[in-house]
């Protein structure tokens, strides 16, 4: 909750209230009309959302079933739709929502310390920044695997791109790697002060990502061409009672996959219309979904019970067509990742910046020692956890479970329920009921499942 100054008719300076954004809506490196574009905000958007969960999808079909599985997607992005629309209307309640284009929205921990109170606001922006920071540490792990390579319990070691083609030398040592994209593509990215600044980016970051789900498409195509994919499972394996509650373990995968809330109203703040949120939510859960059942589909398609938890640990065979293919997609996919980057960290640090100096005079746009600070002292964490902890596979599960159903699910079920403004409907407060009984109850079976899972692999390796 950060207030900026703003002189009053006698010289003096005002405080703004705690639903003022940490940026305002005209800044030195944006557009010179001072305001983002639709397409821009799309692509923004669009990549919040995918981001390493794409990886996750196919497993979460070969879980459900090819049927069940392909069917949740547009579920999921449905019920993300609807908790969206209701942090939406919450912060632009019927008696403002009509004023002018420059009516300054709310932030969501604004709005949730509206309907719960400063203790509900200060509890969600400790979810999305143990959301956010999990996934960042992912990120990098992930592009330092493709890039360096990894080894698995210390026997299997599933050789990275650059390793491959130069063999093990001192600069395509996984810490070596990671501190060079750090400086020359992390740092730059996210000094921007503005997330419109990112819109370029995102949109490459959205093409890599199409790029990568047309080339394991066209493998899998060409594979069924020659009969060599057999008929994919439709339906989901249940033969005892573990096998039934791991099926709940997809919940969690599907609400990290479309976990987007923290960053919409930073993107609504910049928009030279911010009425047109709305359309740009649906429009970007539409395409990421499409990405996503065809993500799905062909990944189970192409590799069936063979599907690992990431997908893209599949792309270290040969799958018939040479390495280059190979190749191509990680690369693809770890460059996509490098992009995703700061746009979530940019909402992460918005976040710390409201929890650590709440009262703060000004936004931390305009205070060069409070940006510096958050942004290279938290990027050195991110980069510090990346190398230091091999694999956060399980502990991100685990964030799943918990921060990222918080943040897409229960917030934005609890804000329809108490409803300050009077702007939920039956069929919201009915919807709000189903999602925070979905969220507790997908949630305790995923993490049973996942402590099931632990336990079972502690005794294998014994």
């Amino acid at each position: 909750m950060t207030f900026l100054p703003v002189s009053g008719r006698d010289g003096r300076k005002l405080r703004r209230s705690y639903r003022s954004p940490l940026l305002c809506k005209h800044s030195n490196d944006g557009d010179r009309d001072g305001g983002a574009s639709f397409p821009g905000a799309v692509f923004n958007l669009s990549t919040t959302i995918v981001g390493a969960g794409i990886m996750a999808i196919p497993v979460a079909v070969k879980v459900l079933g090819l049927l069940p599985g392909l069917a949740i997607i547009p579920l999921a992005a449905f019920i993300t739709h609807a908790s969206i629309d209701m942090i939406l209307r919450a912060g632009r309640p019927p008696a403002t929502f009509d004023k002018p284009a420059n009516t300054v929205p709310p932030s969501y921990a604004a709005i949730v310390s509206d309907a719960l109170g400063a203790p509900g606001g200060t509890l969600l922006q400790s979810c999305i920044i143990l959301n956010n920071l999990g996934m960042l540490v992912v990120y990098m792990i992930i592009i330092g695997d493709v890039l360096s390579g990894t080894s698995v319990r210390g026997s299997d070691h599933h050789t990275g791109v650059l390793e491959r083609w130069f063999g093990q030398q001192w600069w395509t040592e996984r810490a070596f790697l990671l501190l060079t994209t750090t400086i020359f593509v992390f740092a730059p990215l996210i000094s921007l002060k503005r997330v419109d600044s990112l819109r370029y980016t995102s949109a490459l970051s959205v093409a890599l990502a199409v790029v990568f789900v047309v080339v394991m498409a066209g493998i899998a195509i060409a594979k069924m061409a020659k009969g060599s994919i057999g008929m994919p499972r439709l339906l989901p394996q249940v033969s005892d009672l573990a096998s039934f509650w791991k099926l709940f373990t997809t919940v969690p995968i599907l609400v990290t996959a479309y976990i987007c809330h923290f960053n919409v109203h930073p993107i609504e703040n910049e928009l030279k219309e911010p009425g047109q949120m709305r359309s740009i939510v649906q429009v970007s859960l539409v395409l990421c979904s499409i990405v996503y059942v065809a993500t799905g589909l062909f990944g189970f398609l192409l590799f069936g019970e063979a599907t690992m938890d990431d997908v893209l640990a599949n792309f270290d065979a040969d799958l018939g067509f040479g390495t280059a293919i190979n190749d191509v997609v990680r690369l693809s996919y770890a460059s996509h990742l490098m992009l995703v980057f700061p746009i979530v960290f940019y909402s992460l640090r918005l976040n710390l910046d409201g929890l650590l100096f709440p009262r703060a005079a000004v936004p931390i746009a305009y205070d060069d020692g409070r940006f510096a600070f958050i942004t290279y002292g938290f990027m050195l964490l991110v980069f510090m956890g990346a190398n230091l902890v091999p694999s956060i596979w399980v502990a991100f599960q685990f964030t799943g479970a918990t921060a990222s159903v918080a943040v897409g699910f229960v917030f934005p079920a609890l804000i329809a329920l108490r409803d300050v403004h009077g702007v939920a409907t039956r069929k919201d407060r009915a919807l709000a009921w189903a999602m925070i009984l979905l969220a507790m109850f997908s949630s305790s079976a995923a993490i049973y499942s996942n402590i099931c899972d632990m336990f079972i692999d502690s005794s294998s390796t014994r």
